[in-house]
């Protein structure tokens, strides 16, 4: 009686007409992020996605965080060093872990907020990011007219919100990290928690795939959106949690306001 209760497998057929129905066609540069669970069962697991996306999408991205590299000072103890091989965390997910288990793909630098690319522009994203900027890959895809693609997640793991917080000039707070023997500073955002109050600003085109929806938007009309908003009200995506690191970007806010940080087109 369960084995009839059991729903159907996706298939990396299913996967694949799916990624069609939302118009990729192996030109794009997306961004993803992407639940496993979400589509129920999923043959191939990360590997399906990983895989379908390479035939969808002339660059693959995603971030590939590793958190436990994070200092909140400069004398804190280290208590983990980055390399190209570093596990991504647990709660950024299985497919930017199968990236990385890819030679042929290029991870960036930060030892905490890095990305891995595979594709044609990897390189190109990757080595945008800066510690002043750790979010500029983001940047690169917004020069590259490329897409952000949600699998299965909801709005608040769209990371490329956080760079449209860069570019509408929200305070950044000063976080550490071990790098090249030293321990240096890098930004850091506030958090995501509230990114969906970005949501109904922005249009999309959406498939479901097994139980999962997929979602997939211009990563500049994510970025020129939240600047608009936030131009608006500073506030907007800022969380309300009592413990969050959001509070100590409300309080820059109201001190200091915005300044916007500039982002240039790279020439065609």
């Amino acid at each position: 009686m369960l084995n009839l209760l059991r729903k159907t497998p996706v298939t990396p057929a299913d996967l694949d007409a799916g990624l069609a129905e939302l118009g990729l066609d192996g030109s794009q540069h997306v961004i993803v992020h992407a639940s496993l669970k979400a589509f129920g069962q999923l043959e191939g697991g990360a590997r399906t996605v990983v895989e379908t996306l390479v035939g969808r999408a002339a660059t693959v991205v995603a971030p590939a965080f590793t958190y436990g590299t994070l200092l909140r000072s400069a004398t804190a103890p280290v208590h983990a060093r980055f390399h190209r091989d570093s596990r991504v965390s647990r709660d950024i997910g299985r497919v930017p872990q199968e990236l990385v288990e890819r030679r042929d793909a290029v991870r960036s630098f930060h030892p905490t907020l890095s990305f891995i690319a595979r594709g044609a522009e990897a390189e190109r994203v990757t080595a945008a990011q800066t510690l002043a900027s750790p979010y500029q890959p983001v940047g690169a895809l917004y020069d590259l007219d490329g897409h952000a693609l949600l699998m299965g997640v909801d709005f608040d793991s769209n990371t490329t919100v956080h760079y449209g917080e860069h570019v509408a000039g929200m305070p950044l707070l000063t976080r550490y990290v071990p790098l090249e023997g030293q321990v240096l500073p890098t930004a850091f955002p506030n958090c995501s928690a509230d990114f969906a109050r970005l949501e109904p600003h922005v249009r999309g085109q959406s498939v479901k795939v097994g139980a999962a929806t997929l979602r997939l938007y211009r990563v500049r009309d994510l970025v020129d959106e939240t600047v608009r908003l936030l131009t608006q009200d500073p506030e907007a995506l800022l969380c309300t949690y009592p413990g969050c690191r959001c509070q100590e970007v409300r309080r820059l806010v109201r001190q200091q306001g915005l300044t916007p940080r500039p982002h240039r087109l790279v020439p065609a």
